[in-house]
């Protein structure tokens, strides 16, 4: 809600303020602002003539520019120029993006003089009646790879890869078989300017950047962007163009993005580009399997299209141009087999194999498992129950109770309770209820007024819910909070305050998920997947957090994960996803120290 008011009032402010008739900024010629050719992420182009006219058709001399304007109250012009202009900046002169020929700002507008380009991928897929040849889309794939490879290269990623910003050169010019990528409005460094390294890895859920329909999944998901989120945007806009449909289009509704990640995670490569030649398959399954930092294969990306082509030369429905150069040469974009022979020998050959992944993502099967964290502790008694139905559950707690165990992780499965109990929680006291609500809210005020703090809960699918409160817990305050989806704005706001995640669980698709203070954390962090998010997880791990609270739905699945203030002295932690109750594999871990830590049951694979 709150993004659409800023638009309303970038909106009114644009009004407010029309645009110029004429344009003249950094040195430039004057141009008469003519027809409004579209309308990029953060401003609005349209067609510049330059008075007086001169025969030049394309440069900074051209009698026909692009002119780009975006208004000071912008989005992109919070802290003065738009961030647009510091990209091409930095970007100088690459093949395949147009060029700037002056900037500045004129009254309440910020200016840029670009190249005039043609049709954009959109226009020309819509005046062919929706449908596009095999031969064309893969000389788009190509040319679009050898792009975002410059400007990889140069160390951005574009962050809005879609047909409508890809453009042909000014019909009847020398160039209008030339494929560009425009609007820079939201790339992002990849690599560090100043000491060259990938930058970090990070997720915030509540943040999304690009287009619904084009976005990769980690860009739904809210992780940092990297190159391999340009690349499965361009498998999805390849396939667009190729069959004319994509199958998340459709959905509606304030869930839509979550409606739409969670099909592009369920839909496989094999699905998606099922009736496509197998180049596009091939290329699909290799970007969506692509790590955060990997170093993208890109020629041997380019390699798979090049036999759809066609013959090399004018009759190419699309100019191909050469590649960066690589080892001191050109490359050049006959075939794949020239491509290989400037790289060198050898290392050509493996530039142009692509490796098989380790192991596949978005299979298309989905499973739901039973997720358990184990973590190193000194040995102790602990005991698990599984299974439970909802009038035995007195007597394993009464049990283990006199038995000196208290509860620490409790979750469900097919409306069935799990239950773990051990002598190692630091619990003086404790009390617990099975409710038919998710969450019983008069109960746990009540509780806390007695001085017992929330530290396990589980929901059952029929919206039961079984929570356990302690005495002897560190926490000073707590807070709760109840919803249809994975509250991260709230935990965000939370943490703010000094609370930090200490318990979550799920009830069917909703989710419940308390926050404690004086919880013993430092920091704390979440991973969020529409399956179990192993790459963030070991990414988390090796930057010192530990799973401290983990749950599922069974779409989803969450875990938090936290740097104590005091570090234990084995830092070892581990987790197991499996079919059944892992009763087997806990007693192996109970033989190495490792104790369970976490347990619930949801949507591991995809």
């Amino acid at each position: 809600m709150a993004e659409d008011a800023e638009k309303k009032k970038e909106a009114e402010d644009a009004a407010a303020a029309p645009i110029p008739e004429k344009v003249q900024v950094g040195g430039s010629p004057t141009y008469v602002v003519d027809k409004k050719l579209g309308k990029g992420g953060f401003g609005q182009v349209y067609c510049g003539k330059r008075v007086p006219a001169t025969k030049d058709t394309i440069g900074a001399n051209a009698t026909q520019v692009a002119l780009k304007l975006e208004h000071r109250s912008s989005k992109g012009c919070n802290y003065g120029p738009p961030y647009e202009w510091s990209v091409y900046g930095a970007l100088g002169n690459i093949s395949g993006v147009p060029k700037v020929h002056y900037k500045g700002r004129q009254g309440d507008y910020y200016i840029m003089v670009m190249d005039m380009l043609g049709p954009s991928l959109w226009d020309v897929w819509n005046t062919q009646g929706q449908i596009m040849s095999q031969e064309m889309v893969a000389c788009i794939a190509v040319e679009a790879i050898a792009i975002l490879e410059r400007l990889h290269a140069k160390g951005f990623v574009h962050g809005d890869v879609k047909p409508e910003n890809f453009l042909l050169g000014a019909v009847g010019l020398p160039n209008e078989k030339k494929l560009w990528l425009v609007d820079l409005g939201l790339a992002t460094r990849w690599k560090d300017s100043v000491c060259g390294t990938h930058v970090e890895y990070d997720q915030r859920p509540d943040v999304f950047r690009g287009t619904v329909r084009y976005a990769s999944v980690h860009a739904h998901l809210g992780r940092t962007a990297s190159r391999r989120d340009d690349l499965e945007s361009l498998a999805y806009t390849l396939l667009f163009l190729l069959r004319g449909r994509l199958p998340w289009q459709g959905y509606q509704g304030d869930n839509k993005g979550f409606l739409v990640c969670k099909k592009k995670m369920a839909t496989s490569p094999e699905l998606l580009c099922r009736y496509t030649p197998q180049p596009f398959r091939n290329f699909t399954e290799a970007v969506v399997n692509l790590k955060f930092d990997e170093e993208p294969k890109y020629a041997a990306y380019m390699a798979l299209f090049e036999p759809l082509c066609g013959p090399a030369g004018p009759t190419r429905p699309l100019q191909c141009e050469s590649g960066p150069a690589r080892a001191g040469q050109k490359r050049g974009r006959d075939s794949a087999a020239a491509a290989a022979a400037t790289a060198g020998g050898a290392s050509a050959e493996a530039d142009l194999e692509l490796p098989t992944p380790k192991k596949r993502v978005r299979l298309g099967l989905p499973a739901t498992q039973w997720i358990t964290v184990y973590n190193a502790h000194r040995p102790m008694k602990q005991r698990y129950h599984y299974n439970v139905a909802n009038n035995r559950v007195a007597q394993h707690v009464e049990k283990g109770n006199d038995d000196g165990l208290y509860v620490s992780s409790v979750a469900c499965c097919q409306d069935l309770w799990g239950l773990i109990m051990d002598a190692g929680t630091g619990f003086s006291t404790q009390v617990y209820t099975l409710s038919p609500q998710f969450l019983p809210k008069d109960w746990i005020m009540e509780r806390w007024e007695e001085g017992f703090y929330i530290t396990a809960m589980a929901g059952s699918a029929a919206g039961s819910s079984l929570v356990v409160m302690s005495k002897g817990t560190p926490y000073t305050q707590q807070s709760y909070k109840v919803s249809d989806s994975f509250p991260f704005k709230w935990i965000n706001k939370k943490w703010k305050e000094g609370f930090f995640v200490t318990a979550m669980s799920t009830s069917h698709s909703r989710w419940a998920v308390v926050m404690s203070r004086n919880a013993g954390f430092v920091d704390q962090c979440v991973e969020l997947d529409f399956q179990y998010p192993s790459e963030g997880i070991h990414r988390r791990w090796d930057a010192g957090f530990r799973i401290t609270s983990c749950a599922a739905t069974p779409d989803q699945a969450a875990f938090v994960l936290s740097v104590p203030k005091r570090r234990p002295s084995d830092e070892t932690q581990e987790t197991l996803r499996t079919s059944a109750f892992p009763s087997t594999h806990v007693k192996e871990k109970w033989a190495k120290n490792l104790y369970i830590a976490g347990v619930a049951y949801g949507r591991t694979v995809s």
